[in-house]
């Protein structure tokens, strides 16, 4: 579709790797990209672009339960359990409400989000199709944690705007969760002690790496000439706050990472590599599995034998596949750096930063990815999709072949 000469704006379509690539990224809903969204694809090129991101967003398998769903009116065993894996869902017999209520929900807050960002762009001057255009784009890319923008420099024209950021952080704060902590919350909003294990996991590790990051990255972009520092005291609040938000993984920007401190892209990596809640739109390694990882050593410091969250054990298989799924994620971004390395002339923490971005499915860049050889494209391409996968599931997949 993005080869077809009606994608572009220039004569002829787009090369296959520069389709391949882009295309990766947003079924991904990573958001890295080789050429300007916003100048060098068409509208019908941007459509199908936004298409991709819904469709992964939502989940390959469970679109596929979905369509196989309304056409034959019921589900056999096997197809339930392949979706209720990738929607985390706890009771066979609640398969359909679930997938439905999925797609309710994305639906529904992408609406709310296209209508706040619509009325804010067309406040700023843009016509009504435009603003209406520009806010469904954004809404799709930022509940689905993608960060693909229709502005040449994303939205650095929108950093010390609340309406755009706020609402795209929390878009993307939404997205990021999880759709079994939102069914759970809706369930059981004002009754917290029955929240499970994992609601209370994602929940705690989210807000905490939200802070936490915001103001780690803040401190160290507080006096950077190129990012924060041109910024009034609450333009940088609200541009480190954007940036805090963003690893969750999406790959807005509203400042220039080509000029962040080593320190600041060492924090971002750091957020990137964790990722955000299970069965979401987000990528990395996940929220739970960063907490039961830290959990699991502070245990072994205390000289506990069991691993405890919230008053109860975290049973073995549990964090034996919480270990794998992280050697496996930093195995892939390590072979992934070195690969870049090996094939280009760009400095550690840059290279670096990129394969992290591509693995988490982030999509934020020092501004490096168009300028990767055929090759480095190609391995971007393999982190990307892996990233999306998992190591683990794929390892499942491929390996064991588990009944």
């Amino acid at each position: 579709l993005l080869m077809l000469p009606i994608s572009t704006t220039g004569p002829g379509g787009a090369p296959f790797l520069r389709s391949l690539f882009t295309a990766t990224s947003a079924v991904c809903v990573t958001g890295l990209t080789v050429v300007d969204t916003a100048t060098y694809w068409t509208e019908f090129g941007q459509a199908m672009i936004m298409l991709m991101i819904q469709v992964g967003g939502i989940g390959i398998m469970t679109g596929a339960s979905l369509l196989f769903l309304t056409i034959s009116r019921r589900m056999g065993l096997q197809r339930r359990l392949i979706a209720q894996a990738e929607t985390k869902a706890l009771n066979l017999g609640d398969l359909r409400r679930v997938l439905l209520g999925v797609v309710l929900f994305s639906l529904l807050a992408e609406l709310i989000i296209t209508a706040i960002l619509a009325t804010r762009f067309w406040a700023a001057g843009d016509s009504f199709g435009t603003g209406l255009w520009r806010g469904a784009f954004h809404a799709v890319s930022a509940f689905n944690n993608a960060g693909f923008a229709l502005f040449s420099d994303n939205l650095m024209g929108y950093v010390t705007d609340p309406t755009v950021t706020i609402t795209i952080a929390l878009a993307v704060i939404a997205g990021g969760i999880g759709f079994p902590v939102w069914l759970a919350l809706r369930r059981d909003l004002f009754r917290p002690s029955r929240w499970s294990v994992h609601v209370k996991l994602t929940l705690v590790t989210t807000a905490a790496l939200i802070v936490v990051g915001s103001a780690a990255f803040t401190a160290v972009e507080w006096d950077n000439a190129a990012t924060l520092g041109p910024l009034s005291v609450p333009g940088r609040i609200l541009a480190g706050f954007f940036a805090g938000v963003m690893p969750r993984t999406a790959g807005f920007n509203a400042i220039d990472y080509e000029h962040v401190h080593p320190e600041g892209l060492l924090i971002t990596d750091m957020l990137m590599f964790v990722g955000g809640g299970s069965a979401s739109t987000a990528g990395g390694i996940k929220v739970t599995t960063f907490a039961l990882l830290a959990m699991m050593a502070w245990a072994e410091m205390r000289g506990r034998a069991d691993v405890q969250a919230f008053q109860r054990r975290i049973p073995g298989n549990a964090q034996r596949q919480a270990l794998a799924i992280a050697f496996a994620a930093l195995n892939l971004v390590v072979l992934g750096a070195l690969a870049l390395m090996a094939s280009s002339s760009f400095d550690f923490s840059r290279t670096l930063f990129e394969a992290i971005s591509a693995f988490a499915t982030v999509g934020l860049s020092t501004n490096l990815t168009p300028f990767f050889s055929d090759f480095g494209h190609s391995v971007l391409i393999g982190l990307m999709f892996l990233g999306r996968v998992g190591p683990l599931t794929l390892a499942v997949a491929l390996v064991l072949r588990e009944h």
